[in-house]
């Protein structure tokens, strides 16, 4: 496997890259390495914030990485990361010790199991869990996040922001033990079980998935997806074929970004590239505050259709455009509360006609 940590001018061109199609959001995967340290992330950080390709930028980035000691959160919550995420991987302590030896630097299960209290305990009150199915059983892995998100909400008074389910996919070079890879059915129902059990979380459904599965289990609850997504090592400005020996595995839906957005306005959804909680320190409690009770819509949906307007303005292809013009006229005619409405349409107007953008509440 070809494997390399990206230099800051590799990494700013990725990044203009990502910004040239319409991105704000963005995601850094450290892996497990003991180079990556607090110091080297909190720097990463940092220069993503300040690549600015057009109108393009990244408004929030979150971190995929190894747990850490109380002072590491603190150095990374410092730099501005919004979501802090730590898959488990599998909640199954002996399968754990098997895919993780105890001398790697990956072994200790309890270590990484509690990684997420110490970055509560340090002050990063945003986080992401995850499990990867296909280790175990599945049923045992939607037991234990569950189990998780239910401690941290008990012990924090704030569960996961962010809750992921990826399958396990074939990799360049490796033979896959079948026995607990999860079907389509069942990978439906464990999203149904998910979304009932944590109803305040993000869903996270990945482009691991086949566009035909990601079409129909976004419908059980699924509020987050990824787009245009290219996993090998600087993959956003590669022209051409995939290289397998890049990838770190297979993804199944390798669409462009204009083509998932148009799919999922013509299938009645809006999306929405919105930051604002975040930067408006609606984060940890006062986020759960927001959401458990439903509140949260009252913010998300004025958010929801200025960042798309700012999508469909900047980087849209004619046909997105006209279909989400029409998506933001339908979703504005049913608002209810009329202070929110006009003061939307304000800031669409501005949008179109001052080019006024960053516009959010």
């Amino acid at each position: 496997m070809a494997r390399k940590t990206l230099n800051d001018g590799e990494l700013l061109d990725q990044v203009v890259a990502l910004e040239d199609s319409g991105h704000k959001r963005l995601i850094l995967v450290y892996g497990e390495h003991p180079d990556y340290t607090p110091e080297f992330m909190a720097h990463t950080v940092r220069l993503v914030y300040s690549v600015k390709s057009g109108k393009g930028e990244i408004r929030r980035v979150n971190i995929n990485a190894a747990p850490m000691d109380h002072g590491g959160y603190k150095i990374v919550k410092e730099a501005g990361i919004g979501t802090y995420q730590i898959f488990q991987e599998t909640y199954h302590q002996a399968t754990y010790a098997a895919v993780h030896p105890t001398q790697t630097h990956k072994g200790d299960y309890l270590y990484r199991l509690h990684g997420l209290t110490r970055a509560y305990e340090a002050g990063c009150d945003d986080v992401g869990i995850g499990a990867l199915f296909g280790l175990y059983d599945w049923r045992y892995e939607v037991m234990g996040l569950v189990a998780h998100s239910r401690f941290l909400m008990e012990r924090f008074g704030c569960g996961p922001h962010t809750i992921s389910f990826p399958r396990l996919r074939r990799a360049h070079g490796v033979e896959l033990d079948s026995r607990y890879m999860v079907s389509d059915a069942h990978f439906k129902k464990l999203v149904a079980i998910l979304r009932l059990c944590v109803p305040y979380t993000g869903m996270i459904l990945t482009a691991r998935e086949t566009p035909e599965i990601r079409r129909e289990v976004m419908g059980f609850g699924v509020s987050q997806i990824d787009a245009g997504t290219r996993i090998e090592l600087a993959g956003y400005t590669m022209t051409g074929k995939q290289q397998m020996n890049k990838e770190q595995f297979q993804i199944g839906d390798v669409r462009p970004m204009d083509e998932i957005m148009r799919e999922l306005l013509q299938n009645g959804y809006v999306p929405s590239f919105c930051t604002s909680c975040y930067r408006k320190g609606r984060t940890g409690k006062q986020f759960m505050e927001f959401a458990v009770p439903g509140f949260i819509k009252d913010f998300c949906t004025p958010n929801a259709l200025l960042t798309l307007e700012e999508y469909l303005e900047d980087y849209a292809s004619p046909e997105t455009r006209t279909i989400g013009h029409e998506v933001v006229e339908r979703e504005l005619s049913r608002m209810s509360d009329s202070r929110v409405k006009a003061a939307t349409r304000a800031g669409l107007d501005r949008m179109r006609t001052s080019g006024a953008r960053d516009i959010y509440s």
